[in-house]
Formats: structure tokens, sequence, C-alpha cells
């Protein structure tokens, strides 16, 4: 080796910012290799490489018992210049190609959270492939919202949730159904959110379908669901936009928890809240008409209030919260069958018997079952109580406690 390959290994370390002391004991190390490859060498031996001239020679080493130097000589081959030569290319592409990839890894390392815009380059039942530029992101099936389509050469947004190091480079793990992706993207959209103005409190989220989200603002003039829907609900459209059409509630955020419960409702409208504590339990009343859309199809909306705000929700019409009182009047009795056959409950006190419709109840016994303490309504009487009503009560935390009147991605309140 000569000096224009120790000017090569200077020019080397200044582009691809490795150092020279690394790329010449890598290269020593090889060529010690190579060295004890050839016919007659020692089985021990030393390469110094002269930074200055870049003159290579091999020292043969003899050690005794305990791994000591008790001899030493230039053993140097005739032709070692040629070895060094074929060995030093060698050496240096595969640290450069160790260095990139190095690079790659310190570019995302740590940025678990992010957002990445990559293209989308294949597909298949396993996972899809983002080109973010320099490395590829695995888009993994289970990290796929299930109404999304994934075309070649489409631009795609990402949430990064894991960085792994691997011998071939950095694996970058992206995901679509992360409720962070829908903090990232109102984000990049509301100023606000960034100079911490608006702060997002909550994210509740069933990808590709519905998300909710629970603002809140820092300034007294600002108003937090206004800000992040934007003028016309420009903004909001863009997080829309961005999800394939997913629906997005943005509600206000409050400390009062039935305050939060009924925002968190929206888009229906609720009659009233009521906060039992020692249960954890949010019975939310509200307008027999309005039933069906503050549950929400499948009872996805109560569902994702009651992530949203950490208390389980049971929703009761206005006609079921009237009707309680009545049945909760007769605690002790008994289920009988009156002249025409039907089964009503007679109360233990006395008094005229009461139908399962009129008293509330869901499942009655046999006539033959005896004296109950807490009845259920007569199977008959399920028609009378609306089906909603056993999907209404759900009990989940919110998907990602991050951080106003509900305004909806839809911007009409569709209930989904």
């Amino acid at each position: 080796m000569n000096s224009d390959m120790m000017e090569a290994l200077e020019n080397i370390e200044r582009e691809k910012g490795i150092s020279i002391d690394i790329l010449l004991e890598a290269l020593a190390n090889a060529l010690v290799t190579a060295y004890k490859r050839m016919p007659d060498a020692a089985e021990e031996a030393e390469v110094e490489i002269d930074v200055e001239t870049g003159e290579i020679k091999v020292f043969a080493q003899e050690l005794d018992e305990e791994g000591v130097v008790v001899r030493e000589w230039d053993d140097t081959p005739s032709d070692f210049g040629r070895i060094a030569a074929q060995t030093a290319k060698q050496v240096i592409l595969q640290r450069i190609r160790d260095a990139e990839r190095e690079m790659k890894y310190e570019e995302y390392a740590g940025r678990e959270g992010d957002i990445v815009t990559g293209i989308i380059q294949q597909t298949d039942q396993r996972y899809t492939l983002l080109d973010l530029g320099r490395v590829e992101a695995l888009l993994p099936q289970a990290e796929q919202a299930q109404n999304e389509r994934y075309d070649h050469g489409s631009r795609l947004k990402a949430y990064i949730v894991e960085v792994r190091k691997t011998a071939k480079g950095p694996q970058i793990v992206v995901s679509r159904t992360h409720p962070g992706l829908v903090k990232r993207l109102f984000e990049l959209e509301v100023p606000e959110i960034v100079d911490g103005v608006v702060e997002i409190k909550a994210i509740a989220r069933e990808p590709g379908h519905r998300t909710k989200i629970a603002v809140a603002s820092n300034d007294p003039h600002v108003d937090p669901v206004g800000a992040c829907v934007g003028a016309r609900g420009s903004r909001v459209r863009m997080v829309v936009n961005e999800l394939r059409g997913e629906k997005v509630d943005i509600v206000p955020y409050s400390d009062d928890p039935a305050e939060f419960v009924l925002k968190a409702l929206a888009p229906a409208r609720v009659r009233e809240v009521r906060i039992d504590e020692s249960s954890g339990t949010a019975e939310v009343i509200v307008p027999d008409f309005q039933l069906s859309l503050a549950i929400g199809r499948e009872g996805q909306n109560a569902r994702l209030a009651a992530r949203l705000t950490g208390w389980r929700v049971d929703i009761r019409s206005e006609n079921q919260a009237q009707e309680e009182p009545a049945a909760e009047e007769y605690d002790e009795g008994e289920w009988v069958k009156n002249e025409s056959g039907e089964l009503v409950w007679q109360p233990a006190e006395g008094g005229e018997a009461i139908s399962a419709a009129a008293a509330g109840y869901a499942d009655a016994p046999t006539a033959d079952a005896p004296t109950a303490a807490a009845p259920t309504a007569p199977a008959e009487a399920e028609a009378a109580v609306p089906e909603a009503t056993s999907e209404a009560s759900t009990d989940a935390p919110a998907d990602e406690p991050v951080a106003p009147e509900g305004a909806s991605g839809d911007e009409e309140g569709n209930d989904g």
C-alpha cells in the first residue's frame, strides 16, 4: 500500500464519516488473516501500517505458553503489496457498507412516535413495503386499516412504532392503525397544537371507522374545537382525507366527568349524566329518539366515548329511566300468572300486580319460581326494551392518554 491509498482513506474519512483509525485497524486485521493463509506462514503475526508512507510490514511472532511474545521477526512476503491492495479494497467497501447501515439506523433510532411519508413499493398478505428514500419501512398486516387499499406508487403517511437494528440495516415498523397517527396528523394541520395553545387530551380510535379526540385550550381566547376543525372544516378535512374517509369527532375536554361524558357522546344529544364514582359508571339519559344515535352502529359511539373518558357508559332512554322507579318500588315479591295467563309481578307487601313492561324488567322466571329480591322482566317484555340498551354499556380505557361542542370530521354528525 502506498501514499495514494492513505490519501484515499483520508477522503473516505471526510466523506463518509468513518475514522481512519478504524479503517487501518480493520485493514491490519484483514491482512493478518490473509498472511496466515499463505504457505509457511507463522501461527501468530502482527501487521504494522505506516500512516505517513502507507508501507506495510508483517511481523511473525513466537509466543510462550502464557501467550507472551518471546521472539518477533519481519516476515513480510515479497508480493504482499498486491495482496494488501486487494484486501484494502474489500475492507474499505465493507466498512463503508457498515458505516452507511449505522448512519441509517442512527437517522431513525429514537424516532418511535414520529410520522413518515413513503411510496408504496409492494404489498402481499404479510406486509406492505414503503420506500422512505434511503431506507424502507415495513407496514405489517396487523397495523393496516381494514378499509384501506395500498396501491403501488401511492404516497402514504404512517406512524413509526418500532426501529430495529439488524445486520442488514435498520428495520422500521410503521402503523396506520395507531391512535398516535391521528395525533400527529392534527399536529401537521393545526399550528396551535404545535405551539402548545391547544392540547390533545385523549384519543379513542377504531381504525378505518371512527375516531374521537378530546381537546383543550390553554388560552381562553382560543376555541380548541374550532382550531382543530378549521375554516369551513378545512383542517379536519385534511386529516379525514389522509385517513381515507375515517370519521373524526372533535369534542371539548372537561375536568367535570359528567360534562366530559356528555360531550364525548356527540353527535347525540344528552338529557342528563349521572356519575357513580364507586363503580366508575356514567349513567346517561337521552331522549328516546336519540337512543340509537347515542349508542351508535353496533355500539360504536358509546364504546368510543367510554374509552375516551375512561368511564363505563350506560345509556338509557327517558322512558326507560322513568320506568325504573316503579320497578324499584317493588323490590320483593314473586312472579304469578293473572287470570289471562300473563306473568305479572305480585309485590310481597301487597297491592296491585304490575306487568313486566311496566316494571321495566328484562327476563322473568316461570310462574312456579320462588320469591326473589331482584326480579328480571318476563321474556315477553323484551320487545318493550330497545335492543340498543344491551349494547350501551361500555367499559374501556382511552386508547392514548395524550392530552370543544363536538365537531365531526364528516361535519354532518353522521352516527356512523
